[in-house]
């Protein structure tokens, strides 16, 4: 029998279960930047190349991009999730609802990826296998303690919210070109619509477009009917 040093073979299985979940956390990062900053249409090789390693070891850990979407995906939805956890924990709360609206704007109209996404895989199962489940009910948590306050108007549902955050993306993505912190206007305009008369009002913290600005953006868009992000 072939004399093994079971000590050094366990050390060296160890590393290399190391190294590979280093590389992997390495893919994941290269790609969540790439995905945020030009949207889905990245490939796997210029994910390699961001992330500094061969394609091979992107293909070894996923299989195609789909895979890798949903890896990116679920760290997304794992962190909207504690956003709204956090919330909910907020002593007031419309400061709470402020919060995870802020958070969710944000999100959408920064990160190219995760609002193409969002917005048009729909029930694709790169979504409903990335524990998008525990996003509803938090986030309708947030709006029911909101409600019960008496803090919004009793007829706004969670689900208005997921809407109105497409919308301020939608407005974000026309103007991104000329303002791309213009977000921030239409969500406190947004958040003044649905408060109830006792609450306070936002600030609007960015200059309305101006006419020439609206139509810098209108020629910015391909084509007579823009698409998003295709």
């Amino acid at each position: 029998m072939p004399d093994v040093n079971l000590a050094t073979t366990a050390v060296r299985t160890r590393r290399l279960r190391v190294d590979a979940a280093r590389n992997q956390q390495r893919i994941v990062d290269a790609a969540r930047e790439l995905f945020a900053d030009r949207g889905l249409e990245i490939t796997l090789d210029e994910v390699a190349d961001h992330a500094g390693v061969g394609v091979g070891t992107v293909y070894r850990r996923f299989a195609n991009k789909r895979e890798l979407v949903a890896a990116v995906f679920a760290v997304h939805i794992e962190e909207f999730t504690r956003a709204a956890e956090d919330a909910l924990g907020a002593d007031d709360p419309w400061e709470g609802l402020v919060r995870l609206f802020e958070y969710a704007c944000r999100h959408m109209a920064t990160n190219r990826g995760f609002s193409e996404v969002m917005l048009e895989l729909r029930d694709d199962p790169i979504r409903l296998g990335c524990g998008q489940d525990r996003v509803g009910p938090a986030v309708a948590a947030v709006m029911e303690r909101a409600r019960v306050a008496g803090v919004v108007q009793p007829e706004i549902e969670a689900t208005d919210l997921f809407a109105l955050i497409y919308m301020v993306d939608s407005l974000a993505e026309f103007a991104r070109p000329v303002d791309p912190d213009i977000w921030r206007r239409y969500m406190a305009i947004t958040l003044n619509g649905i408060r109830a008369d006792t609450s306070s009002r936002q600030a609007l913290p960015v200059n309305a477009l101006t006419l020439a600005e609206v139509e810098q953006a209108k020629a910015a868009k391909p084509g007579p009917f823009p698409a998003r992000r295709r």
